[in-house]
This record gives structure tokens, sequence and C-alpha cells, in this order.
């Protein structure tokens, strides 16, 4: 998508599946090996009661939307401010819900809330994002 083609109002939404290999895969690239998203036992012994998965894995499902479905490509991080506010457990469905809050057309950025919502449409994540937009 260009950038001329961009409104304030603008807004997209994809589903994602958290799996447990995803879990896994973001665990041994990251070094994040902590047992609470990992180890079964362990979690759920926890206030959780079970395995959640890693609020930056979750945070990469937006990463993946700014940067191939919308805005698109092209379209490079300034910012990512994030608030962690519930858990994402295995398994679980995500939406990352993207919205054009700003345009700032002398340097071809966009100010874009970052939210994603679990199955019951609660927020798990709330962010803003400032990117540029080639």
């Amino acid at each position: 998508m260009d950038y001329s083609e961009i409104k304030v109002g603008d807004h997209y939404e994809k589903d994602f599946l958290v799996t447990d290999q995803k879990v896994r895969i973001f665990a041994e690239i990251s070094g994040d090996d902590n047992p609470l998203h990992v180890n079964d036992e362990f979690a759920a012994k926890t206030r959780f009661g079970k395995r959640i998965a890693h609020g930056i894995l979750i945070t990469s499902f937006i990463s993946k939307v700014i940067g191939r479905d919308f805005p698109g490509d092209g379209t490079i991080y300034v910012s990512q401010q994030v608030k962690f506010k519930r858990p994402v457990f295995i398994d679980d469905k995500v939406t990352v819900k993207i919205e054009v809050l700003e345009k700032i057309d002398a340097k071809k950025r966009l100010i874009l809330a970052t939210d994603v919502l679990n199955k019951d449409k609660k927020i798990v994540i709330e962010g803003k994002a400032e990117v540029m937009k080639e």
C-alpha cells in the first residue's frame, strides 16, 4: 500500500494461533527458556495454572502485520510501545488490530494503535507504534 493511500482511521486485523511449536522455537531463538513458557509442570504451579506465551513473541505478530500486511512492504519501525495486560496461553487465538491514528506527511510517518486481543476480545497487549513508510 502506498503512503498516499493511507488515511487516519484506516484499520486492519489479522488472527494468529499461538502454538506450542511457536513458543518452543521462540524460546530456542531468543534463549528465553523460562519454565513458565516451556515446562507444563512448573507452569501448573504458578498463578496462571498453565504455560503462557512470551509477551515478545505475541508482539512479533504486530511486526509481521506492519511489515507485510498493513501498511505492508517498505514499512520500517521507528518505535513501538507495549503494555502487557493479560497472559496468552498455548493454543490461544489472538487478533492483531492496527489503526492509523496520525499521519506525518513531511516524514512519511504514521502513528499506529497496535493492540492484540484474545478470543474473548479482551486486550492482551496495548500498543502504539511510529513507522516510516517508503
